[in-house]
């Protein structure tokens, strides 16, 4: 069974296997972690990114997909890239949202990855609210990762929080 861990940090700094990109579907970097993880991981993953644009995502990455590229000069293997869903109080997107930790851990498990960082996809730029999309992380990543039936396909899935607010939210939901 998965250990679920969670750190106050930096996700570019994590020595895992695979770490999470909340990315925007045109995977060629922005704000927030995606700027970080393309900054600090180099062209390598741009040049990736830039490929899959030109082959199979030609319309960008749909929300709640996911897809891997090399980490480049980050301290991991692979960058696993998902597109979270902008928050709306008019409609309800918390499948999506799910989504992107459900196929970000599909793709992790492709990959042979056993251990996996993810931020908290959606609560920054994209208005998620922070306690409500610790609550959707976490359930989702105990279904996909533990209990009878499961794969012991991980080690460790780490969320990894950039300041007290968000850790303390995680902190609350596990």
């Amino acid at each position: 069974m998965a250990t679920i861990r969670l750190l106050r940090g930096d996700i570019t700094e994590q020595s895992v296997d695979a770490v999470v990109n909340a990315a925007n579907s045109s995977l060629l970097g922005g704000g927030g972690v995606d700027g970080a993880i393309h900054r600090r991981g180099g062209p390598e993953i741009l040049a990736e990114c830039r490929a899959l644009r030109a082959s199979r995502y030609r319309e960008g990455l749909p929300t709640g997909r996911a897809v891997a590229t090399t980490a480049g000069r980050l301290p991991a293997r692979w960058v696993i890239h998902t597109v979270g869903p902008v928050w709306s109080p008019a409609e309800d997107r918390s499948g999506q949202l799910a989504s992107c930790y459900r196929e970000s851990l599909r793709v992790a498990r492709e990959l042979g990855a056993r251990t996996v960082a993810f931020p908290a996809v959606s609560t920054g730029a994209y208005g998620w609210p922070l306690d409500d999309g610790a609550r959707i992380a976490l359930r989702t990543v105990r279904e996909e990762t533990q209990g009878p039936g499961k794969d012991e396909a991980f080690e460790e899935i780490r969320f990894v929080l950039f300041d007290q607010r968000a850790h303390d939210a995680f902190s609350a939901a596990l």
